[in-house]
């Protein structure tokens, strides 16, 4: 999800999501209420009852613990799917490790090798999608790839590497004072080694270099890990937001006796 959607004030704004809905086989719609929106839950009861989509995927600020309760009463089935952190740095304030001479930053534009990558990296990652049971790991994998693929494309995926192998990669959407973070992680195989804190200053020295002014990024809530090394780099919390899928509970209810 696009910081602006996450921050910017606007109303309460529901959008068809045609790829997930092609991945997943059935019809699924993004609802999203922005920290800034001033919504009620008035506005997101009407928006979940005018949709005909199978899934919505609603997301909106933590803050509104109560509003799941109202959930549960809209004639669907509300699948709790974790809660997604977001964490900003200003660019030119990070914690970078010393230079390595044996790693180097380059963009990665090969379709096979970023597939490959992004397999490996987030094979095991417990996204949101991992809480609705119409949805397949494996498809949300693909869908994890597919995004990487279309970074890449523009130009937008890093990649670092030492002299024989890529060992991680980052894919960024660059939008004016900022650099969002779509995508970023480390090989398996160099996990634990300290080397996702090279990953992070190539991102801040790609925004310091086109004179952006911040960087922001997000993971699921359950994934500490990550969040130790963004604060440790100098990252710092700002904004929660609850993730609920609202199913049609016949779906659910497909295959029983």
């Amino acid at each position: 999800m696009a910081w602006c959607d996450v921050i910017e004030p606007r109303a309460v704004r529901a959008q068809e999501s045609p790829l997930e809905s092609a991945r997943f086989g059935c019809s699924v719609e993004r609802l999203t209420v922005a920290a800034g929106a001033g919504a009620t839950p008035r506005e997101v009861r009407e928006a979940v009852l005018a949709s005909s989509a199978d899934v919505v995927v609603l997301r909106y600020p933590a803050e509104h613990v109560g509003w799941f309760a109202e959930l549960t009463g809209l004639g669907r089935t509300a699948l709790f799917a974790d809660c997604l952190m977001y964490w900003r740095l200003r660019a030119g304030e990070g914690r970078p490790p010393r230079p390595s001479p044996e790693l180097r930053v380059a963009a990665l534009n090969s379709p096979a090798v970023v597939e490959a990558l992004v397999a490996d990296i987030f094979a095991a990652y417990g996204n949101h999608y991992l809480a609705n049971p119409l949805f397949a790991a494996a498809a949300a994998l693909e869908g994890y790839q597919d995004w990487a693929l279309r970074s890449a494309a523009e130009g937008s995926c890093l990649a670092l590497s030492d002299e024989s192998r890529v060992l991680g990669i980052a894919t960024l959407a660059d939008d004016g004072p900022r650099t969002e973070i779509l995508l970023a992680g480390m090989v398996s195989a160099a996990q634990g080694r300290g080397l996702y804190a090279h990953l992070l200053r190539a991102v801040e020295e790609h925004v310091l270099v086109r004179g952006a002014q911040e960087v922001v990024i997000s993971t699921q809530g359950h994934n500490t890990r990550v969040q130790k090394a963004w604060a440790r780099y100098g990252f710092v919390p700002v904004q929660a937001l609850l993730t609920v899928h609202l199913v049609r509970t016949r779906l659910l209810c497909a295959d029983e006796p």
